[in-house]
């Protein structure tokens, strides 16, 4: 039994102040819109529609909590980067994001997910960048790793550790496919280890 085979859907927060006291610790998970977040969580729990997956980037509006057990919770925060949304959601977005982040003592990790094939965009060093002084480590998922050859992908994983390990040494990095279920392990073990701590 997996870390996240008893992940279930537990609440949805719009508001800091609403953030459940719950005594537990939080592994959150963030990327750039459409760079495959909700399957990841999906492929992780082994669940086809816990988080929701949609063909229209930020859908996500909210932080939603998952339940893993053990009074361990996967939060999912809204997707970034994504301009069709009124000037005030992208605002209250960003300061809600940005405030949970920085401040949320429950939070023992986050897992950022890039698509591999454009990889440390802007918005992905800008999150690194305001993440970074928490001093909390950072995993970083390689999704959709399937759509490039073996090679590439190596040569991928390479670049981005090599640049992370300069610039963001509280960082990690890891091929995911969701398609092909490769890479659930590997980012298992690595959250699991950041809940027992």
């Amino acid at each position: 039994m997996g870390l996240f085979s008893k992940a279930a859907f537990y609440t949805t927060v719009n508001d800091l102040r609403d953030l459940p006291l719950h005594g537990g610790r939080e592994v959150a998970f963030v990327g750039r819109s459409n760079a495959g977040k909700s399957s990841a969580i999906n492929t992780l729990a082994n669940h086809v529609r816990l988080a929701y997956t949609s063909k229209t980037p930020g859908r996500t509006q909210h932080l939603n909590y998952f339940s893993l057990g053990d009074d361990n919770y996967l939060v999912d925060l809204p997707g970034y980067g994504y301009a069709k949304v009124p000037p005030d959601v992208q605002k209250h977005w960003e300061k809600l994001l940005g405030d949970y982040l920085q401040t949320r003592e429950e939070l023992a990790g986050l897992v950022v997910i890039m698509d591999s094939r454009h990889p440390l965009t802007a918005l992905d060093e800008g999150m690194l960048d305001w993440f970074a002084p928490t001093g909390k480590p950072v995993h970083v998922l390689l999704t959709k790793s399937d759509k490039l050859s073996r090679q590439q992908a190596t040569k991928t994983l390479n670049s981005v550790k090599s640049y992370l390990n300069e610039h963001f040494p509280n960082c990690s990095v890891q091929l995911f496919s969701s398609l092909k279920k490769q890479g659930t392990e590997e980012a298992e073990a690595v959250i699991a280890g950041w809940l027992k701590e």
